[in-house]
């Protein structure tokens, strides 16, 4: 079992960048892919990115490809969010989250789940 925690969430203007970590405690984290998903008031959970287990294969909703960056470091458990020019729309709570193996871009493939971390992006 892993337990991912995220942090580095916070409040920037259009434009910005911020860098979300996740660190998820256990001795198996190589056997997981990391994905990061988003979810604004009133709207469902949004696939964000997602990695593979050795960063070999990485995936991007349309909405985000070209400014956000994932990465993992599997000698420290921790995967990676980079933001670059960030807009409004980018505002949600963001949670990282472990599947078994294989990457998804459904949150229901996913087992293990931080508590999510608060992106504001002001207009």
């Amino acid at each position: 079992q892993v337990q991912p925690v995220e942090s580095g969430g916070g409040l920037v203007q259009a434009g910005g960048s911020l860098r979300l970590s996740c660190v998820a405690s256990g001795r198996t984290f190589t056997n997981y892919a990391m994905g990061w998903f988003r979810q604004a008031p009133g709207k469902e959970r949004e696939f964000v990115s997602a990695i593979s287990r050795n960063s070999d294969i990485t995936y991007y909703a349309d909405s985000v490809k070209g400014r956000f960056t994932i990465s993992r470091d599997n000698a420290k458990n921790t995967v990676y969010l980079q933001m670059n020019s960030l807009k409004p729309e980018d505002t949600a709570v963001y949670y990282c989250a472990a599947r078994f193996l294989l990457y998804s871009e459904k949150s229901t493939a996913y087992g293990y789940w931080g508590q999510g971390t608060q992106v504001t992006v002001s207009s």
